[in-house]
């Protein structure tokens, strides 16, 4: 069963990625906090109880990702993360069966593969969440690099200065600051 979002166009599709990623966040940071300390989840009979809702929620997000239709350049990564998320669920549930049924030393050899797919979840969101640094246009990129070339012209010029007026400390600040902003951008 798949939940159609009508989600064809740009707008519609990031509103409702939005939803789903927004809904799975807190899953996640508990899901991956109970991995980070193996030892005390398994052994604690209440932090196994709540990995059936943790499933679920997983799940859920499984199903939601199957009904919402990407965008035709989104489609390869909302794939990666509608397959990431079915295997961490049946990770998660894989691990909080042997925990149940053979204690800690019966779910340990899980425990990595677990990780990873929660790992490949955040890495398949993470993908599918544009960067600042991606969001950027040209002309800001092209604004960062005359300022850029100002401030190492301007280090030059006090390196220039420095060593007209015998000024040996103003030199060195001003071949510092060139190569700062050279080296640094």
């Amino acid at each position: 069963m798949s939940q159609e979002l009508g989600t064809g166009e740009r707008q519609g599709y990031a509103t409702a990625m939005a939803g789903l990623l927004g809904g799975l966040s807190q899953t996640l940071s508990e899901l991956e906090h109970l991995a980070a300390d193996p030892d005390r989840t398994f052994a604690d009979d209440d932090v196994l109880a709540v990995f059936p809702g943790l499933q679920y929620t997983l799940h859920a997000a499984s199903e939601t990702a199957a009904g919402i239709d990407p965008p035709a350049d989104a489609e390869a990564t909302h794939a990666e993360l509608a397959a990431a998320l079915g295997d961490a669920r049946d990770a998660t549930a894989e691990v909080a069966d042997a925990a149940a049924a053979g204690g800690p030393d019966a779910a340990w050899p899980l425990v990595y593969e677990w990780r990873g797919a929660l790992f490949r979840v955040r890495l398949a969101r993470a993908r599918l969440t544009p960067t600042p640094r991606a969001k950027a246009d040209a002309g800001s990129r092209s604004r960062r690099r005359v300022a850029a070339g100002a401030l190492a012209a301007g280090g030059a010029l006090l390196l220039v200065a420095g060593a007209f007026l015998a000024d040996w400390p103003l030199a060195a600040g001003g071949l510092a600051f060139a190569a700062r902003v050279l080296v640094c951008g």
